[in-house]
């Protein structure tokens, strides 16, 4: 087996290419409980994150809900990720918090439920809270989706996100995607396992300094979202897996 077919081996046994119908019936079900939470303001709940993008993995988060709610939505974006988080028809799905999402487990199905307030005017820009950084920023999550499904790089994106799963990394996903595609810029597709190396290169050697903007937002670095020790942990793991000597110590 060349390492092209093992790494896209690898992909075949975890990613999830068509959201189950188990996991449409739990978002469905969560989407009713989100909806009589956000009441008159409730513009609409869409499926977002890697499930929308394409780039889904087994045995994370099932699936994202991006709850899109009025601008003329009261309290801050502070108050209304914290009512969301204890909404009393949440309570018996485990509701924890997270950076931007509310995670909770329906039967089994683990959804991460990203409130935002739709900015005034013809525009899908939202803006969020982000409890890590007990701050809020604005970005567009439509665009986000758009440019990972049309980039040409899924299978490497869906390779790292189950390296990132088994190395047991703290990598926001979009993150994640973003340093893919500048790692292999100006690199050819149809070859997976040298990009992929080369995205291990880019993680042990440039991430931990490298600027990450939010191709919706300019003032919105992504690249915040980690420390520098979190990052640095990423580079080592990458660095330990360039020295392993076979593709099964890296992906398995």
């Amino acid at each position: 087996m060349t390492p092209d077919q093992y790494v896209s081996s690898i992909i075949a046994k975890y990613a999830q290419f068509v959201r189950p119908q188990a996991v449409v019936n739990a978002a469905t079900a969560v989407a009713g409980l989100v909806t009589t939470w956000a009441n008159q303001y409730l513009l609409q709940i869409t499926y977002s994150g890697s499930s929308a993008k394409g780039t889904a993995i087994r045995g994370l988060a099932d699936v994202d809900l991006f709850v899109s709610l009025a601008p003329n939505t009261p309290g801050t974006l502070s108050d209304i990720y914290t009512s969301l988080l204890n909404y009393r028809g949440l309570n018996p799905y485990s509701p924890k918090r997270q950076n931007v999402s509310v995670g909770v487990t329906y039967g089994g199905i683990k959804i991460d439920i990203v409130p935002a307030r739709k900015q005034a005017g013809n525009t899908t820009d939202h803006s969020l809270f982000r409890s890590k950084a007990q701050t809020w920023t604005q970005t567009n999550v439509s665009q986000h989706i758009n440019l990972v499904q049309t980039c040409g790089r899924l299978d490497e994106m869906r390779a790292v996100k189950i390296w990132r799963a088994l190395h047991g990394l703290d990598f926001p996903s979009f993150y994640l995607e973003l340093t893919i595609l500048d790692a292999l810029s100006g690199r050819r597709s149809g070859q997976l396992a040298n990009n992929v190396w080369a995205v291990f290169s880019y993680l042990s050697s440039n991430f931990p300094t490298a600027v990450v903007i939010d191709p919706a937002n300019s003032n919105n670095r992504i690249s915040d979202d980690l420390t520098r020790a979190e990052k640095n942990s990423i580079a080592v793991q990458a660095a330990q897996s360039l020295a392993a000597p076979i593709w099964e110590q890296i992906l398995w």
